[in-house]
């Protein structure tokens, strides 16, 4: 890709004051957007070797489209949202979390915490919700991609939210225990957004319920259901609640190469079916095994739910708080549910989460 001259890209990165808001790949202010980043041999060739391909969706795109540029780039969706986090910042407030932070946040252990990863940038008026699959993201000083995170796949979903659901986001962040690497919160957010202050402190819910389900509206007013665990919760996300509740089968891709993964499971009224490979539609769509893909997401495979959230499927993480934020936008669903292109059907032995943790202490 040729260079782009200082002034031209200036231009493309020129973001109007005041629309603190999810930027999609357009340039343009949008509701929501999700940027699925391909694994690095998704496909043969040597641009695909570098793996920061994406893929791009929107409520305007019309289904998949090809990123319009690495997704190391400020000139694409991902780095035009985050922009002013690296830009003039004494107006506004943001708490990036990682269980896996960029390496010059220090050696704290993580396993205590929950596995989750995300950003919060707002100001006065709203602001927006990235929730991603990436480890060591976003850096806080300058925008860049992680190389340790270019080899598999990852999602990030990014949704506009107006300033007054920022406080339901906050008690949902009480239960998923996020560990919190970078934040800037003062004033009048800490006096409008207590539940923040207190993710920022490190605390958590202390009581039963351990679980926690609250609708939230975007500026559009889209409707998402954000679903979060704390560690006491002691069960599988999907399994465990997310399917009952959406009353729904649902397809489940997550990471396969971590100790106790826990196979699909029919027992009960909704079967919870893990990926195995994903393909991309169209001629030449890249085409992976789920081996290859660190992202978190599920679909009811009849709909209309779209989940895409932080857990996988693993014994561990029946006892660490995460989540995910689901929707039944239509654009959504049909964007997610061919991309399933087989899974693991139900009757491979259930693991026995008691005696793997004994196995790896």
């Amino acid at each position: 890709m040729a260079a782009l001259s200082p002034l031209l890209l200036a231009a493309l990165l020129w973001v109007p004051a005041g629309t603190l808001t999810c930027y999609g790949d357009s340039g343009q202010p949008v509701d929501w957007f999700v940027v699925y980043k391909l694994p690095a041999h998704s496909r043969p060739g040597a641009e695909a070797q570098t793996g920061l391909r994406y893929k791009y969706l929107d409520e305007g795109s019309g289904g998949w489209r090809d990123g319009t540029v690495s997704i190391d780039s400020l000139a694409g969706a991902v780095g035009r949202s985050l922009q002013p986090l690296y830009q003039n910042t004494s107006q506004l407030a943001f708490l990036l979390y990682n269980d896996q932070p960029p390496n010059n946040y220090g050696t704290q252990n993580s396993s205590s915490r929950g596995h989750t990863k995300g950003v919060l940038l707002l100001d006065k008026e709203g602001g927006f919700w990235l929730i991603h699959s990436v480890p060591g993201f976003p850096p806080h000083a300058s925008y860049g991609w992680p190389p340790n995170a270019q080899k598999y796949g990852q999602t990030l979903l990014c949704v506009s939210f107006p300033f007054d659901q920022f406080s339901k986001i906050g008690r949902q962040l009480n239960y998923t225990y996020p560990l919190v690497y970078a934040h800037k919160l003062e004033g009048v957010f800490i006096k409008k957004l207590p539940d923040l202050e207190e993710v920022v402190k490190g605390l958590h819910v202390h009581q039963r319920p351990w679980n926690s389900s609250v609708t939230l509206t975007s500026k559009a007013g889209v409707t998402f259901q954000s679903f979060a665990k704390f560690g006491k919760f002691g069960d599988d996300l999907y399994s465990g609640w997310l399917a009952e509740a959406l009353g729904s089968n649902l397809q489940v891709q997550f990471w396969q190469h971590s100790h106790g993964i826990l196979p699909s499971n029919c027992s009960g009224a909704q079967q919870v079916l893990d990926v195995t490979q994903i393909a991309f539609p169209g001629p030449g769509g890249p085409t992976f095994n789920t081996t290859d893909d660190h992202s978190k997401w599920c679909v009811a495979p009849e709909g209309p739910w779209v989940c895409v959230g932080d857990m996988n499927r693993n014994c561990g993480e029946e006892h660490r708080g995460g989540g995910t934020l689901c929707t039944q936008l239509p654009a959504l669903w049909k964007a997610f549910q061919p991309l399933v292109k087989a899974w693991e059907p139900c009757g491979k032995k259930a693991v026995s989460c008691l005696q793997e943790v004994q196995q790896n202490i």
